[in-house]
């Protein structure tokens, strides 16, 4: 596994288990997962199971249907395999994969499930759940991330995480979260349904909260029907007036050899010896398109728009296929000027569906910045161009460095937009600079007074923009120490660190999927009663029965 490297590109065409039907303002996701498509050798992905492969298409269709179909306003989600909606992830795949398959397969299907809630939270991209069959584990999990879920009543159709009585682990996908924060399920009904293999059918299913609807077989069409059209009253998706206005997603240019990857406006360069990769994000080479016929024209190759399926497919490729690269090294590159008019125009045409779609996804890449697993440097030298949402990179890292050049006409500068006061929330819910600033008024008020302006870097350290200053004859030195430092400690304890401190005050759902549910699962999947040689993970299927270490810990 250690050389295979996931590609997270793809296309309609190259799908195997999803199908993409749009009929007017509602578009159909359907699943219909091949047993024998897995993107790894070695298991069968069989009863509507998936693995990341899966996933990836599941990613590539949302995006198809935020881009392309601006006339959809609601998606159903359903499945193509009679009375099987799906049974979750893989559990062969878990069993032979290593630690950091799981865990990198975890987060990248809670951060598409995560997009989905975003969608309907921020686009009224509304969905539903058209339960349709069998419904367990990662199954449940991403009819738990649609608005609304609908359980067809055939007397044996049930949802149900069976994780932990099954296969010692826990729902890695949000589940327990969503059944509670989200579903309001009272706590003993969850523990009930948590710790049972059979799971919850027909009006028990309604009644506990798990589903909110059942319908006969019969009836089932029209009552997903109903519940569709209910939905998107407050969307902000084109409508049927859009058909056929969409933006065709091409694939994105990448050029990759064994340490490099360069598209058009994203660059990573990686350093094995210091275990780094250093990430370099351009600003515009030209003004934007500021009309939206303009916009339209440009479709996908529109900057904003392609700066951040491309700095997106950077941070998904370093996460999976460069395990041992700890520290990433944020820079941009370019004219501060052309980068705060493309942000000019997103906040201009921010109510129109494109550039709202757009935002959208400015907003779910850095997000997935915040939650990756590896030390974040901004550097902020000679040439760097941290201004308006390039800004966001340096307020993402763990730590800024800024290069003092006072009188220099080549010293650097950091400059704010009114994209950086709210318009990027992490998972949180709080902007970059409101956990900056623990939501403090005077700070925030003083940052908000500065949009606009060049900041030097004292400028910048004053207002607490930057970690450090370094001048001209301290900065290589002082930036080695850093990284070498970095690069010695524990890489397990800096993601505990990391996670703690980049997300300190607020709690949100999101929150604790990613915090506290990933870090409990994180640790479940180092434990032999789960993955031992007779953990639970790893004797089902063999006619085996589980050996636990009966110690609680």
């Amino acid at each position: 596994m250690s050389d295979f490297k996931v590609d997270y590109q793809t296309n309609p065409s190259l799908y195997r288990h999803w199908s993409l039907s749009v009929d007017g303002e509602v578009a159909t996701l359907s699943l219909d997962i091949q047993e024998d498509g897995g993107i790894l050798p070695g298991y069968k992905l069989k009863l509507n199971s998936y693995d990341l492969g899966v996933d990836i298409e599941l990613h590539d269709a949302l995006q198809r249907v935020r881009f392309e179909h601006p006339e959809v306003r609601s998606v159903i989600v359903t499945s193509l395999k009679d009375r099987i909606f799906c049974s979750g992830a893989n559990i062969f795949m878990l069993g032979l994969s290593t630690h950091a398959w799981k865990v990198n397969f975890c987060k990248f299907t809670n951060e598409t499930r995560n997009g989905i809630e975003d969608s309907s939270r921020h686009s009224g991209l509304k969905f539903v759940a058209a339960v349709n069959g069998a419904c367990a584990g990662g199954g449940y999990e991403l009819a738990l991330a649609c608005d609304e879920i609908v359980l067809v009543d055939d007397r044996s159709s049930s949802v149900s995480l069976p994780e932990v009585p099954l296969l010692g682990v826990l729902p890695g996908t949000g589940g327990l979260t969503r059944v509670t924060d989200k579903r309001h399920v009272r706590h003993d009904h969850a523990d009930i349904f948590c710790t049972s293999v059979e799971g919850v059918r027909g009006q028990r299913a309604v009644d506990w909260r798990l589903v909110d609807a059942i319908a006969k077989p019969a009836q089932f069409a029209e009552v997903v029907a109903k519940h569709v059209k209910q939905l998107p009253a407050h969307s902000k998706r084109a409508g049927a007036a859009a058909k056929g206005q969409g933006v065709a997603l091409k694939p994105l240019h990448k050029t990759a050899s064994a340490d490099s990857l360069h598209y058009e406006h994203v660059t990573v360069a990686i350093d094995r010896a210091k275990r780094t990769a250093t990430l370099t994000v351009s600003a515009p080479k030209a003004a934007v398109p500021h009309t939206l016929e303009a916009i339209h024209q440009a479709g996908d190759t529109w900057y904003p728009l392609q700066m951040a399926r491309e700095l997106d497919d950077a941070i998904l490729h370093l996460r999976t296929n460069e395990l041992d690269i700890g520290t990433w090294l944020l820079k941009t590159s370019g004219d501060a000027a052309l980068a705060l008019q493309s942000d000019a125009v997103l906040v201009q045409h921010q109510d129109h569906w494109l550039v709202n779609e757009t935002i959208g996804l400015l907003r779910r890449t850095l997000a997935r910045l915040d939650v990756s697993s590896r030390s974040l440097f901004a550097l902020i030298d000679e040439g760097a161009c941290f201004a308006g949402t390039l800004a966001e990179l340096a307020f993402c890292a763990d730590r800024a460095y800024m290069l003092d050049l006072p009188g220099n006409e080549h010293a650097p500068h950091i400059t704010l937009s009114e994209l950086n006061m709210g318009y990027f929330p992490m998972v949180n819910h709080q902007s970059r600079l409101q956990r900056r600033f623990y939501e403090e008024t005077a700070p925030l008020e003083a940052v908000r007074a500065a949009i606009g302006k060049p900041l030097d870097a004292q400028q910048a350290l004053a207002l607490g923009l930057v970690t450090a200053a370094p001048d001209d004859i301290d900065w290589a030195d002082e930036l080695r120490i850093a990284i070498e430092e970095r690069a010695a400690m524990s890489p397990d304890s800096l993601t505990g660190l990391e996670a703690n401190l980049r997300f300190s005050q607020k709690e949100s759902m999101e929150t604790r999927i990613f915090g506290r549910l990933s870090a409990w699962q994180n640790w479940i999947f180092n434990r032999p009663n789960a993955v031992g040689d007779k953990g639970a993970l790893k004797v089902y299927g063999k006619g085996e029965k589980a050996a636990f270490d009966l110690n609680r810990v």
